[in-house]
């Protein structure tokens, strides 16, 4: 079989496959749970706490955006644990048709006029199903990209996985952006918020229809004959890699939680604080996300030459040079400006510690754990960086009187814990992920005996 840069071409076909897979496949989640995002900035505090004061109920809504993020990491645990012990592919398919059903039955879901307390009730529930899904479709994303990439192009093809993020970010947003221009208030509240959320059906049924023809990373493959697979995963990474849990969680930190803040809390303080239309945040989110379609992979593809802990370590210094000039621009109320603020905090704060993060947190562990490993500092840092960022902006929004530097003073220490994290993380870029580490043979000695 012809052989082409290396590889052979069917393994270059099974790659393209593969990275295809990850990427819509993530595309499709984010966009899902990015959805409840911006709903919960426009419009959910008014439907299912209406009898609430406004701050009330926009901080009762954010409290339920961040039941997801604690879903996330037991979503972690669970699909990690049989991630490590059957295989990547078949959790991403789990995976996709929860946070799809899911998705489509918020859309469906009775406001409190309708049957009261019920109402954020069952939005809580479908919200942890969303939390569960995402915190197991991360893991199985990345991990098959960069199990099948070639050496020395992990960053780069790693992070396609990654570019769900923003491709799902755009897709949620544009999809209500002309909802929330178009239609006027009473008609975005009664039916146009919906459209969104049961459009995703049709999206979860692409997703499986590429995901079903992958197939498993040689990596994992390579476990599985040798039938070394690890029996407690969760209990192993615990045991042999908590340090890189630990750093894993602090690099995660300030990535997660400044990128909610640009992308979620700014809807709701353009909107609320600043009085201005709510097409005006949405717009600079999609003008953000769409370029950072771009600069994501292109930060994977530098963290190959460079390495990944140069590339990151600059996205965090960066955002913590930003916290305070962010905030500065929005209070311009200047729409260009207000877009600028959004697209330079992601486009040179968030995508170069982004991009190489899928590769460089997969690196950390060796392949037995590596999908309980990644996928546990990845959620962890979710519930106390994204998950809970909006409410506490909110939050501090409100004791600063309505001045947002408790914001900007928060997000400086978000980012001081990631710069610290990335320091005393070491270098993986040029290691050999296949290879068995000294402490995965003392594991599977440990196991047999």
């Amino acid at each position: 079989m012809e052989r082409i840069g290396g590889q052979r071409e069917g393994e270059t076909q099974s790659l393209r496959q593969v990275i295809a897979a990850s990427f819509i496949g993530t595309t499709i989640e984010w966009y899902d749970f990015f959805l409840y995002g911006s709903a919960a900035a426009l419009v959910f505090g008014q439907l299912f706490f209406p009898y609430a004061d406004p701050l009330v109920g926009t901080l009762a809504s954010f409290g339920i955006y961040g039941v997801g993020f604690i879903a996330r990491p037991i979503g972690g645990v669970i699909f990690g644990h049989y991630g490590d012990r059957i295989g990547r592919k078949a959790m991403l398919v789990i995976s996709l048709m929860m946070m799809g059903i899911a998705t489509f039955l918020i859309g469906l879901l009775p406001t409190a006029d309708t049957i009261g307390i019920w109402a954020p009730v069952l939005l809580v529930v479908l919200r942890t199903v969303q939390g569960l899904g995402v915190g197991g479709e991360w893991g199985g994303a990345v991990l098959l990209a960069v199990e099948h990439s070639p050496e020395g192009r992990r960053g780069f093809y790693g992070s396609w996985p990654q570019m769900g993020v923003p491709a799902g970010l755009l897709l949620a947003n544009a999809v209500l952006l002309p909802m929330a221009s178009l239609l006027s208030q009473e008609q975005f509240l009664s039916w146009g918020w919906r459209v969104p959320f049961l459009a995703s059906i049709i999206l979860i049924a692409v997703g499986l229809f590429v995901r079903l023809r992958i197939i498993e990373s040689p990596a994992f493959r390579q476990v599985q004959e040798s039938h070394t697979e690890a029996q407690m995963p969760i209990v192993d990474v615990v045991r042999h890699h908590p340090r890189n849990v630990l750093l894993a969680m602090g690099m995660r930190i300030a990535e997660n939680g400044i990128f909610y803040i640009l992308t979620v809390f700014v809807l709701d303080y353009v909107t609320r604080e600043l009085g201005l239309p709510r097409s005006t945040a949405l717009l600079g989110v999609v003008i953000a996300a769409a370029v950072s379609l771009f600069t994501t992979p292109a930060y994977g593809a530098l963290s190959d030459r460079l390495g990944r802990r140069p590339v990151y370590m600059f996205g965090a210094v960066f955002s913590l040079i930003f916290s305070f000039p962010f905030f500065l621009l929005l209070d311009t109320r200047s729409s260009v400006l207000i877009w600028l603020a959004i697209s330079v905090g992601l486009w040179i704060g968030h995508d170069p510690m982004y991009g190489p993060q899928a590769a460089y947190f997969s690196e950390l562990f060796g392949t037995r754990l590596r999908y309980s490993g990644a996928s546990l500092g990845y959620q962890l840092a979710s519930i106390v960086g994204g998950g809970i960022s909006p409410l506490i902006a909110t939050s501090l929004l409100a004791l600063g009187g309505g001045h947002w530097w408790l914001i900007a003073l928060y997000t400086s220490v978000l980012a001081l814990i990631t710069i610290v994290a990335t320091y005393l993380a070491s270098e993986t870029y040029q290691e050999d992920i296949t290879a068995e580490r000294p402490e995965e043979r003392r594991a599977v000695a440990s196991e047999q005996t």
